[in-house]
């Protein structure tokens, strides 16, 4: 964070000083609310959850190092005491970022969030420094301490926003106001929450809503809910996407050997080839997004179809590929799951697996409401159309749901099963595996199929992970 005084801080949260022998002194280091990462100089921020109370560990962080502790009570260390955390943590946020000279780029959408921002990270930082979003980060907690990571030496501060209902994206942009909006889709991921699609966009487009009139709207031209709100901003817009009128869009979209995007990008200032090194065309979609926002910052077409063509992928468990010593692939995508993600994993699970034989691991996707019999029943579907070997159903009733449908669309017979849990697929896939097999983990996070890709590389650490 940039530096500021405990009485500073104090002033900016309204909060009240306690047990500190000097005001004066400043915040150097991090701001935290986990007590393993204090360091020197730190800001501990104490909140209140089910099972744990960060003010337990006052003591303790103090004796690392900390400065002091951002508290709801007194904790018999230097503390700021505030009435709410949560509120205090934003204010100082807010104060922050306004003092920061750096760019401030907000994105939302309802898939690919996470790949698109690691991908637009690491091609602005071939300009500038530049601070993100770490991991999935984007909510009213993660997104106000990514902004106070950033330094005075930050020049792009790409933050990730994510929402659960009305609202929740306007209370983001109100502690970070962002000059560029990036909106990737409109989907189904937590449709039951929302109600419907309609719903979603109008949560999303909160996000194009707050930008001023010098900033800029990066719109999906291939989306129509999305492009639809070029009309809810005074700010300009910018198109992206594979349609003809995007400002910044794709051609000859293909797919390598490995299943790995290459295309021609265009923008206003001229064109170069791509070739990702991640895996499914869903990924040219996130380049694509990345690169408008990279152009809008005045970075050269040739400058980011290198920097696209270099990027990994930086967050865990989203398309992670892994080549095992005997010839099997393992492909963990088990981050999360919805209805739109599973489709793009799935054809790119074949796209990777040609001559092949391929295994789609597949769990509950969560929070899909009244849609949820009719979507697992589609994904299921899905898998045998496209001709995927064999699928493991894993879980329960929605695991069934996929088995069922995949059952009833090809009468596949041995080629789907339905196992109980993640132990059941780890004990199937490691008696039936044979080399050359590529398989794919895919769930929504609470189904935890992260351990059937773990499970499955163990003992064969001498394997390559592939995309990062």
């Amino acid at each position: 964070m940039i530096a500021l005084s405990l009485a500073e801080i104090a002033t900016v949260v309204g909060g009240q000083t306690y047990d500190i022998p000097d005001p004066a002194v400043s915040v150097t280091g991090s701001v935290v609310r986990d007590s393993r990462e204090v360091e020197p100089g730190s800001l501990f921020v104490a909140f209140v959850g089910e099972r744990v109370d960060g003010h337990d560990y006052a003591a303790d962080v103090v004796a690392k190092g900390a400065v002091a502790v951002l508290a709801s009570r007194p904790v018999g260390v230097p503390a700021i005491v505030v009435d709410d955390v949560q509120a205090a943590l934003g204010a100082l946020a807010r104060h922050v970022v306004e003092r920061l000279g750096a760019t401030l780029v907000a994105l939302t959408g309802s898939v690919g969030k996470t790949s698109s921002k690691d991908l637009l990270a690491q091609v602005l930082r071939r300009k500038a420094p530049t601070v993100f979003t770490p991991g999935s980060l984007n909510n009213e907690i993660g997104l106000p301490l990514t902004a106070l990571s950033a330094t005075d030496e930050t020049r792009f501060l790409v933050l990730e926003m994510g929402a659960r209902g009305i609202g929740h994206i306007q209370y983001l942009t109100g502690l970070t106001p962002p000059k560029i909006g990036l909106v990737l889709n409109v989907g189904t991921a937590h449709i039951g929450e929302f109600g419907g699609r309609e719903q979603i966009a109008v949560a999303k487009g909160e996000l194009v809503e707050s930008l001023p009139a010098d900033g800029a709207a990066v719109l999906n031209a291939d989306d129509p809910l999305v492009r639809a709100m070029a009309s809810r901003t005074k700010a300009r817009v910018l198109l992206f996407g594979e349609s003809d009128d995007a400002d910044v869009r794709a051609e000859n979209v293909r797919l390598t050997e490995n299943g790995q995007p290459a295309f021609t990008l265009h923008t206003p200032s001229g064109c170069s080839d791509v070739t990702l090194r991640l895996y499914g065309e869903h990924h040219v979609s996130n380049a694509l997004a990345a690169a408008a926002v990279a152009h809008e910052l005045g970075m050269s077409v040739d400058e980011i179809a290198l920097a696209l063509s270099e990027a990994g992928t930086l967050s865990r468990w989203r398309m992670e590929v892994t080549e095992r010593p005997d010839g099997v692939t393992i492909v963990n995508d088990a981050y999360n799951a919805n209805p739109e993600s599973m489709r793009a994993a799935l054809r790119a699970l074949v796209a990777m697996g040609k001559g092949r034989r391929t295994w789609a691991v597949l769990g509950h996707m969560a929070e899909l409401g009244d849609e949820g019999l009719a979507e697992h029943d589609a994904v299921g579907r899905l898998a045998v159309r496209l001709n995927v070997s064999k699928l493991v159903a894993v879980g329960g009733r929605e695991a069934s749901w996929l088995q069922l449908g995949a059952y009833n669309e090809g009468s596949w017979g041995e080629e789907s099963v339905h196992v109980s849990d993640a132990q059941a697929a780890i004990d199937l896939l490691r008696s039936e595996l044979r080399a050359g097999d590529v398989v794919l983990v895919k769930a929504s996070r609470s189904v935890g199929l992260e351990k059937v890709a773990a499970a499955l590389l163990e003992n064969h650490t001498e394997g390559e992970v592939s995309g990062r």
